[in-house]
């Protein structure tokens, strides 16, 4: 169920009013949350939602099981249990045909003729979320970070809650299942906020990223044509303009449709088309997942404590399986293999070039790291590497008798969009939504409100998924 859909709204309506109704106690009303957070789910592929009955039955008894097991040898023991449970599922279902594809290819270069028939194998939607929010808890369980949650009900609605089920944020355990415990309650203006996130959500889906960006974006990158200059760059700018309106659009409806049932999300996005840096970037891209890859994997790595050389190599590998996760392909692996040369980079300019960032030349930077993202931008999105190829040389005027493929007017459309997203940002990077509605008369931003709900009624949006959907 997509929430730019009107099946979703009206569950969104059902949900909100048996969850405001006054004949369920607080536990009824967690079962109904846990209820529809499985029919919420399973809509797209009901059998899959055994893989979650699954996964919170093993790190649910994992958890229980660390609470109390003094051990060390045994702790080591569920822990891994866990772990081979939910990296199981996860290598199987999201790279298990990457995996075959990879080792005929090995075989056929040591001159043995073998071919497979692709396993064509179903990607449940959201694996690499909830796996990763699962992986969390148990581990946070065997570092003793945590106390185990204190009923089933509790763990299960953390695994499942469906706002954030499919596409994130990557919750903590320590983030929510203690929200579970007192019954929650939105006050009105929490829940007025809450729609108000919800409609710039979806308006930044519908609107900007259906509507005005992804045609440009298809017709670019699927063009098969060696392009010129211009549309080769003007196709990367949509595409980093759809990316980012799509995945935070998706992460702002799922902050405010929690924040209608009285639970609160950490931020994903914090307006990161300006940052200074890629380090920042990481601090404001995708906030859940960098942290957890941060905790859970640079730092037991070494991270910066352990020598220059096995710091870097902390960080490659890091952004490298950060690459990975996004997609079973090889272009999403160069594209974490750039990030991670990006920040190797950065921190070798802090130590031999370091400079002041001031205000003068900190647009500057933010506006050099954003282009640097854009070049990334191409492996992510391009299904082939000569299609990126292709790309990265007419960006660098290597092609200039390459083909045109956008008219004048889309040129000028993604051109003034995308220069008003980056100058959004930095005139905002310091600050938050939340901030800027408090200084802002109320009848404004009625009329804001109404003039995004407008456009997402008039926009007939096709029903696009998220492009997250299928991490």
């Amino acid at each position: 169920m997509l929430f730019n859909s009107l099946s979703f709204i009206l569950f969104l309506v059902i949900v909100l009013a048996l969850y405001y109704s006054k004949i369920f106690n607080w536990t009824s009303k967690k079962r109904m949350l846990l209820f529809t957070s499985y029919i919420f789910y399973g809509l797209w592929n009901p059998p899959l939602v055994i893989l979650l009955w699954i996964s919170t039955l093993v790190d649910w008894t994992t958890g229980k099981k660390l609470a109390v097991e003094v051990n060390q040898k045994k702790r080591m023991y569920w822990l891994l249990l866990s772990m081979f449970v939910n990296l199981g599922f996860l290598a199987f279902f999201k790279y298990g045909d990457f995996l075959l594809e990879n080792f005929v290819l090995l075989l056929n270069a040591f001159g043995i003729d073998y071919e497979a028939q692709p396993m064509g194998i179903i990607l449940p939607m959201g694996i690499s979320f909830y796996t990763f929010q699962t992986m969390s808890y148990t581990i946070d369980m065997y570092r003793k970070k945590i106390e185990p949650a204190r009923t089933f009900l509790d763990f299960a609605l953390y695994v499942t809650f469906f706002p954030q089920l499919v596409a994130g944020p990557i919750v903590r355990a320590q983030e929510l299942i203690s929200q579970f415990y007192e019954e929650k309650k939105a006050t009105l203006n929490q829940f007025i906020w809450g729609l108000f996130l919800m409609t710039i959500g979806l308006f930044q889906k519908v609107v900007m990223a259906d509507t005005l960006l992804s045609q440009t974006v298809d017709d670019v990158y699927g063009s098969g044509k060696i392009l010129n200059f211009w549309d080769a760059w003007m196709g990367t700018l949509a595409f980093s303009g759809q990316i980012f309106f799509d995945f935070a659009g998706y992460s702002t409806c799922a902050i405010g449709i929690a924040l209608m049932l009285g639970f609160s999300l950490p931020d994903n996005f914090k307006y990161p088309y300006a940052s200074l840096g890629f380090s920042d970037l990481w601090k404001r891209w995708h906030i859940t997942l960098s942290s957890w890859l941060k905790d859970y994997l640079y730092i037991p790595l070494g991270g910066n404590r352990i020598g220059v050389v096995r710091m870097y190599a902390a960080l490659m590998i890091t952004m490298l399986l950060g690459g990975l996760w996004h997609g079973a392909a090889w272009t999403f692996i160069v594209w974490g293999g750039l990030h991670g040369i990006y920040l190797i980079l950065e921190r070798l300019q802090r130590q031999y070039i370091p400079f002041k960032i001031t205000a003068w030349n900190g647009i500057f930077l933010a506006f050099t790291t954003f282009t640097c993202v854009n070049i990334t931008w191409v492996f992510f999105r391009a299904r082939e590497f000569k299609t990126a190829w292709d790309m990265i040389k007419s960006m660098f005027y290597l092609n200039p008798e390459g083909e045109k493929v956008l008219g004048s007017f889309d040129i000028v459309k993604v051109g003034v969009i995308i220069g008003l997203l980056f100058l959004c940002h930095w005139f905002m990077r310091n600050s938050s939504l939340k901030q800027v509605s408090e200084k802002i008369p109320p009848y404004v931003l009625g009329i804001v409100w109404a003039i995004m709900f407008f456009l997402i009624v008039i926009a007939q949006g096709s029903g696009e998924q998220f492009i997250y959907f299928q991490f």
